[in-house]
Parts: C-alpha cells; structure tokens; sequence
C-alpha cells in the first residue's frame, strides 16, 4: 500500500509517522496537494513524502524506514527520478 509520511530527513530519526494510507500513487498524490494547500506550502517544504510498504499499518502510526520503499517494486519510475541533480 502507498503512504503519505512525515519526513523531516532527519538521519537520527528512523521512524516516521504515516499521514494517510492509500490504495494507489495517484490517491498519496492528491493528500499530497491538500496537505501543501492546507499548510501554504510547496511540496519540498512540507517534509512530507509517498512511499510504499507491505505493512499493514494506518494513519497515525508510524513506519520505521526499513519497512518502506520510494518506488513499489516493479513500478515505472520517472526518469526525472531516476538521476541525481547535482553535477
């Protein structure tokens, strides 16, 4: 299942509170937009993320980063996704 999660990118912090569970991307995509419409943000400043994991879990609690994934597996990934931008 896909999950929206908070994700300050904090390296000390391996659990991560999940914000919604959704059935595909495209639904994480559109909490997505709520949330940075709801918070004025953009999506970089928001520290929130979609994920995918195989553990049952819902909205409140919280994944640890070894039990979630960016990309399903066997999903297209975008090939802006698929190169760093640094040089």
């Amino acid at each position: 299942m896909y999950a929206l999660i908070y994700d300050d990118h904090s390296l000390d912090e391996s659990n991560k509170k999940v914000i919604s569970v959704d059935g595909t991307r495209e639904e994480s995509e559109k909490v997505l937009e709520q949330r940075q419409k709801d918070l004025g943000k953009r999506v970089w400043e928001c520290n929130t993320r979609i994920v995918w994991t195989d553990k049952a879990v819902a909205a409140g609690e919280t994944l640890k980063t070894d039990e979630f994934v960016t990309w399903k597996p066997g999903e297209d990934i975008p090939e802006g996704e698929l190169h760093s931008n640094e040089d």
